[in-house]
């Protein structure tokens, strides 16, 4: 059974249809990614999840159970990372996070130890001391994250926690994202960074105003893409062109263009030598007529690519 259950769930303001009809699961020691731009609807998934927001209709079950956002023990599970910054800037990191192991029910030594394994887990060890309005950026996101690992949670939710940190931050954040989840916390990441999901994510939903647009693992959904090989050649004549049917595709030159795109592709499903023999093919024929090739580029399947194909737009910000 998975550790979280959604089915189904429908979020509207006013005219405004935030989700629609959005069904996934999460199982202990996966990391769930939801990959789309601002405005997809998954921040307003992440709320519903922490009973932040109720939803319309649909259902949300922890560990087999209807959710409760009312129930101690259920919020207890719960870990969550906002995308806006949730710490007190006159505290420091320390004081900061013994504040919110108060709120959790953390007390004497157990708060101290947590407290202290945590700054270690985040990397303020050294830090733990100084008022956070003198911390940077990326120091503040680490510490907007520990506050949700302080009191062990089962399920994590990050929303779009790396947004504006420095790479050093960044990596540092994605490596205890990895740490957590082979230590069996289920950990829902949301994003708009197509890199970082593909890096650390075992399955991905793709979310666009409001729908599901794909839910997979990472090698089923890059499966449903080919491997494109795109040679930039001499624009061909018309006999040449006929000749590259079925082995190629040529991209239509702007007027005045004295080059073409020629793309060959391969199913994700065919052997590659398939696309070698076609590449030969094509090289020679184009070597007959005295057509040169001036550049060769690949283009493996990435989430960019499908995300291109399933919207018809670009990934925006």
């Amino acid at each position: 059974m998975s550790l979280l259950e959604v089915t189904d769930l429908h979020k509207s303001f006013g005219k405004l249809v935030a989700v629609d009809g959005v069904s996934f699961h999460v199982d202990a020691g996966e990391v769930f990614g939801l990959l789309g731009p601002n405005g997809a609807g998954k921040s307003t998934i992440m709320m519903m999840l922490a009973g932040l927001l109720r939803p319309d209709s649909g259902t949300i079950h922890l560990d087999g159970e209807v959710f409760d956002a009312n129930n101690h023990k259920m919020r207890a599970a719960l870990g969550l990372v906002p995308q806006d910054l949730a710490i007190y800037p006159d505290l420091t990191a320390r004081e900061n996070l013994n504040f919110f192991g108060q709120l959790y029910g953390i007390k004497g030594k157990d708060l101290i130890d947590r407290t202290a394994k945590t700054l270690q887990q985040i990397g303020l060890t050294d830090r733990a001391e100084d008022v956070i309005r003198t911390f940077s950026g990326g120091m503040k996101r680490r510490l907007n994250f520990g506050v949700a690992l302080l009191h062990r949670p089962r399920l994590l939710i990050l929303d779009e926690p790396t947004v504006g940190v420095d790479p050093q931050s960044r990596f540092h954040l994605l490596e205890c994202v990895r740490d957590l989840a082979a230590n069996g916390t289920a950990c829902i990441y949301a994003s708009h960074y197509m890199e970082e999901v593909q890096s650390i994510c075992q399955r991905v939903a793709i979310i666009d105003h409001g729908k599901m647009k794909a839910c997979d693992t990472l090698h089923g959904l890059l499966g449903r893409l080919s491997s494109d090989l795109s040679l930039r050649i001499d624009r061909p004549p018309v006999n040449v062109v006929s000749q590259l049917k079925g082995l190629a595709e040529i991209e239509p030159s702007e007027n005045g263009e004295v080059t073409s795109r020629l793309i060959i592709s391969r199913d994700q499903h065919e052997d590659e030598t398939a696309l070698n023999k076609t590449l030969l093919d094509v090289v020679q024929l184009l070597d007959r007529n005295g057509i040169r090739i001036h550049a060769v580029e690949t283009h493996e399947p990435n989430l960019e690519r499908l995300f291109l194909q399933l919207t018809g737009s670009r990934l925006r910000d």
